[in-house]
């Protein structure tokens, strides 16, 4: 596939067709944590807020998603073969049969990015359903790209439906389905393979001496839980994993706290799901990533809107990286697993207390590459502003 990739996007040229992010050392920030967090282990920026093509996480899960739809309809019509070189997916037979086809998303904004630009690009008719908490800029974004984009006044749960509504009523008609998909999901595991190659290149190691703890930011949840089970997968129990989510909106934590079997809305404990968080705004996680994370996920903790603003502008001034808001969810991960009353149990349950010291973290980025620069100047300013009122 990456032959493909190259073809269809000159940013991957240099790559030849990989998407990926680079792992960053961040001393500074490290340095500036208060409380003494920043200074147990060694803090890394898994930086996927910069992932080509679609800028955010979801490339990892949308793209993958839509390429294997991709090669199944050319598989199915006989227009390739098995062996074929997959840039065979760009010929002007294979395109022809993509126009007779459709693909359907619900999102807040990223995944449809990734969905939509992946499409668009393949040839496919791809209309993306947003919520009422996308950002305008992103919706613009593909629309310029030929995406028909339905803007929809409720939550993430509302464009899903209606994004799955349409599928049902046209045999053409894929949905990609946040909620339920496992081809998603196994996009977003790959990212451990990649991970653990670049851990070796900077000499980290992972064992019972040298734990590693991963923070990542959580909406729906199949993003997270996708790398999560492939960082479980890879490392066992050396790996500790933990999501973020804001106040307003924490859905998983909401989910995995709840013994019912069904699913379980934010509003049934007065949340409002409004949050500065576009891509982490959702009421309901992941009934799939949720009954995986169960016996996986180490812990998850929920951050103020402020705070998200406040490691934005932190991460900007001292590390020189611009992500949106809600690709810092994870940020308070280290003080809060070494500060809190919870974190702290957690060290001692898991006999980690005494490796914490010799831990690396590793906060894990979202979103953020294509924020247009008007909106990072508010975002960051909105950080400035409350670490003057709040103190850093």
């Amino acid at each position: 596939m990456r032959g493909l990739l190259a073809a269809l996007f000159p940013e991957l040229a240099a790559s030849g067709g990989s998407i990926e992010s680079p792992l960053l050392p961040v001393p500074r920030l490290q340095n500036a944590v208060s409380g003494g967090a920043g200074r147990c282990g060694r803090w890394l920026v898994k930086a996927d807020h910069a992932l080509p093509v679609a800028g955010s996480i979801k490339a990892r899960g949308g793209v993958y998603e839509v390429l294997v739809h991709a090669e199944k309809l050319a598989l199915q019509e006989g227009l390739i073969s098995e062996s074929d070189d997959r840039i065979a997916l760009q010929s002007t037979a294979v395109r022809a049969l993509f126009a007779r086809h459709h693909i359907s998303v619900g999102s807040t904004g990223n995944l449809g990015m990734s969905v939509g630009i992946m499409g668009a690009a393949l040839g496919f008719k791809v209309t993306v359903h947003m919520s009422a908490a996308a950002r305008s800029w992103k919706i613009e974004r593909l629309r310029a790209r030929g995406v028909e984009v339905i803007e929809h006044m409720g939550d993430y749960g509302t464009a899903v439906a209606a994004g799955r509504s349409e599928a049902a009523d046209d045999p053409s008609t894929y949905f990609v389905d946040d909620e339920n998909s496992r081809n998603l999901f196994l996009g977003y595991a790959v990212a451990a393979l990649r991970l653990s190659s670049q851990i070796a290149e900077l000499g980290v190691s992972v064992d019972e001496r040298h734990p590693l703890f991963v923070y990542l930011p959580c909406g729906v949840g199949g993003a997270p839980g996708g790398i999560t089970f492939g960082l479980k997968s890879s490392f066992g129990d050396h790996v500790h994993c933990f999501f973020g989510e804001p106040t307003a909106s924490p859905s998983m934590l909401v989910r995995l706290a709840s013994s019912v079997d069904r699913p379980v809305s934010t509003g049934v404990f007065g949340l409002n799901n409004e949050t500065e968080a576009d891509g982490l705004a959702v009421a309901r996680a992941s009934e799939l990533a949720a009954r995986i994370m169960r016996p996986l996920l180490s812990g998850i903790f929920t951050v103020a809107d402020r705070e998200l603003f406040e490691d934005l502008y932190l991460l900007e001034r001292l590390e020189r990286l611009r992500v949106e808001p809600s690709a810092v969810a994870g940020f308070r991960g280290p003080g809060w697993v070494q500060n809190s009353t919870a974190g702290r149990q957690y060290l001692l349950d898991t006999a980690q207390a005494e490796h914490i010291n010799r831990a690396t973290h590793i906060l894990w980025t979202t979103g953020g590459a294509f924020v247009p620069e008007a909106e990072y100047g508010a975002f960051h300013e909105r950080g400035r502003a409350s670490l003057l009122v709040h103190g850093a």
